[in-house]
């Protein structure tokens, strides 16, 4: 069981960790070795791993015995057509088996593994191919159209590998791949990574400019073994459910890494939302950890406690949220529902790990984030200095003291971008918030323009961009806009080019054009056509004051404005 929170509080420290995973200074440390062969060793070879289905009826069980050899078969594979330690996989596909066992296998070989979400569009896709340089996609026949139209430009991109491609129509440069027809490589040895050595690349967005590429080590496990292990409160004979996509950390870092170190059983369903079969699913199975996030509570509200009634869900012990701040009115909601609270979770890409937690056994308050994972130092500070905030809920930036094991060691090929996230020693968060005389912290909102839309970050940029490409469009801005189940969703701004004149016509073929370009969740919801945005008298589109004008909110400061004046 998870010791007390203030007991890990005064004694603990990141070595505790290492520890228990048998990790010493020096030593190789390979995420996909820990997570499969390390199991296996420990006798549970045969424990089942990864319990799959799909909505179409189809299941599959995989033990710690078919995961590692499996990852290694996959790591030979990749090495049989030539790429090297150090070069980026991209994994492109649906939440098949081979996503999270070619997971482990690209890190087997000592390459960098590159998971992006299906959903995206051909230009979401090549953007973040690009920055990376990937050397090769490993996708399925549903989404290799998208790979071949992201190709044309781009020489680095020497395979394409599909797992559902045998006896398929198959390009230049691509190839088929069947995982459980692999042979299992006896002279296989996985590659001794360093702690420093790069291990996963995903991609985070920012207010301007293109996404950040946010590398993370090989040492990262040791914060996420741990983490995974208290915060989400493992047993081992849990049967767990992180219900994210791994082309989002959370679908990684507690979606594969953190289960798999701990050697916990994890089912994982490949459908979409649907509140019924959601709970037939975890009572199939019965579910003992769930990790959710606020968007699916409140829509698991919005169907009603009638429809929990109906299935048996005794078996759940501890259910967790991440995300986006997870509201009072959920967590009163799932006692009624489940008996127990939904325990809410803060953290980022660019973390890697929980970082501020609602810790299983210590009193929740209901829309609260929670209090520091031990051996993490969390306070609120000055925007403007950096200096702490001590006075009890006052609003500043949240921010982290640098040094936990799973920090990001940078965004690729944009340093300047890491350099801005540092303010006075603090890593600055991007978040405003508050803590209270117990020491919770309580989320205000965001301190720049991205938009956390169903829990998932989208910047302005690449739909602003996709705008732009439109005939009609002059200029652009995104914004978020209230939403009551997502939180917020995107609303796009657009001023004409002369000889275009709004109308509903026009707003369907500006949507119908950026479709194909973004993925659903970086689709605006709304466009409102406008003669001009605000901006700074250098031209800087400031999206704050629309922003404020969505949430009611006061503009602030617009003494910077440009207007006719000028």
């Amino acid at each position: 069981m998870t010791p007390s929170y203030e007991e890990c509080r005064q004694s603990f420290d990141w070595s505790q960790s290492a520890r228990e995973l048998g990790y010493e200074d020096g030593q190789p440390i390979n995420i996909g070795w820990y997570c499969s062969d390390r199991i296996c060793e420990q006798g549970l070879g045969q424990k089942p791993a990864l319990i799959w289905e799909d909505n179409g009826g189809r299941e599959a069980t995989f033990t710690f015995d078919d995961i590692r050899d499996r990852s290694d078969a996959i790591a030979a594979h990749l090495a049989s057509l030539g790429i090297e330690r150090g070069e980026r996989v991209c994994i492109f596909m649906d939440r098949l088996p081979e996503l999270y066992i070619g997971f482990l296998g690209v890190l087997k070989l000592g390459a960098v593994v590159q998971p992006l979400f299906s959903a995206f569009g051909e230009e979401s896709l090549g953007v973040r191919l690009e920055n990376a340089e990937t050397c090769c996609v490993i996708t399925q026949m549903k989404h290799v159209r998208k790979v071949r139209r992201a190709r044309k430009t781009m020489p680095f991109l020497r395979h394409v590998i599909v797992v559902d491609g045998q006896g398929k129509d198959l390009k230049e440069g691509e190839s088929a791949m069947t995982m459980t027809e692999l042979e299992h490589p006896a002279d296989f040895r996985c590659a001794e990574t360093g702690p420093e050595d790069f291990s996963v690349l995903h991609y985070t967005s920012g207010t301007t400019g293109q996404p950040k590429g946010a590398q993370h080590v090989h040492s990262s496990l040791i914060s996420q073994y741990i983490t995974a292990k208290w915060v989400l409160d493992l047993r081992p004979d849990d049967i767990y459910w992180c219900n994210a996509d791994p082309g989002w950390v959370t679908g990684t870092s507690y979606g594969i890494i953190g289960p798999w170190a701990n050697g916990i059983t994890q089912v994982v369903l490949d459908a979409g939302f649907n509140s019924d079969a959601w709970y037939a699913f975890m009572a199939r199975h019965e579910v003992t950890v769930w990790y959710s996030a606020p968007t699916a509570i409140r829509l698991l509200m919005r169907d009603g406690t009638e429809l929990v009634k109906k299935h048996d869900l005794s078996s759940l012990r501890h259910l967790c949220s991440v995300g986006e701040p997870l509201n009072a009115e959920a967590v009163i909601w799932s006692e009624e529902a489940f008996g127990k609270p939904f325990h809410d979770t803060y953290w980022q890409t660019e973390t890697g790990c929980m970082v501020i937690t609602n810790w299983p056994g210590m009193k929740v308050k209901p829309g609260s984030m929670g209090k520091p994972f031990p051996g993490i130092e969390a306070a609120v500070v000055d925007p403007k200095t950096g200096e702490a905030i001590t006075e009890p809920g006052k609003v500043g930036i949240i921010a982290l003291a640098p040094g936990w094991p799973s920090m990001i060691r940078g965004y690729r090929n944009n340093q300047a971008g890491w350099d801005k996230k540092f303010l006075n020693g603090w890593y600055l968060c991007g978040d405003q918030g508050s803590i209270d005389q117990d020491g919770y912290f309580w989320f205000s909102g965001r301190d720049d323009d991205v938009i956390n839309t169903g829990g998932h970050l989208v910047g302005p940029f690449e739909i602003e961009s996709a705008l732009l490409e439109h005939e009609a469009v002059a200029e652009s801005a995104a914004v978020a806009t209230p939403d009551t189940v997502n939180m917020e969703v995107v609303k796009a701004f657009v001023v004409l080019k002369p000889g275009f004149e709004p109308s509903d016509d026009l707003d369907l073929a500006i949507m119908n054009f950026i479709r194909k370009k973004l993925s659903p969740l970086a689709m605006p919801q709304q466009i409102e056509f406008i003669d001009q945005l605000p901006k700074t008298r250098s031209g800087k589109i400031i999206r704050r004051i629309l922003r404020a004008q969505e949430f009611g909110e006061d503009i602030g400061d617009v003494s910077t404005l440009m207007n006719d004046d000028d």
